[in-house]
């Protein structure tokens, strides 16, 4: 039997308890991985609480589960070492440590999860812990998603709103890369950890509203889901393009989590990890994403 961290009603984080649950065993063509790093991410809250902007939660709720989740076993994103194999599988072998996004499939809450060989599935950077390792996925996939979108490219003023939490460190990361010149709107608490991350400038939201300036931008990514398109047109340059995480989940490429895990090993991208949980003490993880100012991400730790 294996711990697992069960949601079986949507609700508060008190609805997430801790469970024992058969040990899955591979088939043929799938893995089977030691999960030692999770996370607790906004995109888990939103499905645990399904709490999301009415436009929205008729997709979710058919994505996850009417009455309650599908799959109770929430968590998007792991990190682990692959303890078994399927007898046909050729990409993965036993004792390799992997990063793996598992998206909507969810279930990375768990000390044991099976997963098809070729899922998104990625060797673990060697310069990186698991418990970073595990926060590769979520905040860079979604990232490089509304980059991508906004047609980041050198030279091109993005401002990053919420560019403190898992997608906002790692827009600003990302931004950086593909020659951006990034501005990044926080609390003034967290400047100090945005300008570490590369930002060219950092807005502290409390004191400036990047909306009442006269200074405009190629790309306004909003990293939170609190702003508007309308509430932005005047910041943005003709052209310019607003995006936001406010909406349905990012598509995930394997080429993605590879590109990360190159960008790791280059010293070109880091997660930033805000605090780690024991898997016993998710409630409590819940609990701090749900305030909404988290630094970077919240792993939990099942190794």
């Amino acid at each position: 039997m294996i711990k697992v961290a069960a949601c079986t009603q949507y609700g508060p984080p008190e609805n997430v308890k801790i469970e024992q649950r058969p040990k899955p065993i591979p088939k043929d063509n799938e893995i089977l991985v030691r999960v030692h790093a999770a996370t607790v991410s906004s995109g888990d809250c939103r499905v645990r609480s399904a709490n999301v902007p009415p436009l929205y939660k008729p997709m979710l709720m058919l994505a996850v589960g009417f009455k309650k989740p599908r799959q109770p076993v929430l968590g998007a994103e792991l990190s682990g070492q692959v303890e078994a194999v399927g007898k046909n599988v050729k990409k993965f072998r036993e004792g390799e440590a992997v990063f793996s996004m598992l998206g909507m499939k969810m279930g990375a809450h768990a000390e044991y999860v099976v997963l098809p060989e070729n899922g998104k599935i990625v060797p673990k950077p060697q310069n990186l812990s698991y418990v970073q390792a595990a926060a590769m996925c979520f905040g860079g996939t979604s990232a490089l998603h509304f980059l991508r979108k906004g047609n980041v490219q050198k030279g091109k003023k993005l401002l990053v709103y919420g560019a403190s939490g898992s997608v906002g460190t790692s827009a600003v990361q990302l931004g950086k890369h593909f020659g951006a010149e990034v501005t990044g709107v926080c609390s003034g608490e967290n400047a100090k950890l945005v300008q570490s991350l590369g930002a060219d400038h950092v807005l502290d939201y409390s004191v400036e509203d990047f909306r009442q300036q006269s200074r405009q931008y190629d790309i306004v990514f909003d990293a939170v889901g609190k702003l508007s398109k309308s509430s932005c047109k005047n910041t943005l340059s003709p052209g310019g393009t607003f995006v936001t995480v406010n909406g349905p989940m990012a598509s995930v490429r394997l080429e993605d989590l590879q590109l990360l895990k190159q960008l790791a090993e280059d010293g070109q991208f880091m997660p930033v990890i805000d605090r780690t949980y024991p898997l016993e003490h998710i409630v409590d993880a819940y609990a701090y994403v749900d305030i909404g100012h988290k630094k970077g991400n919240v792993v939990i730790t099942l190794l």
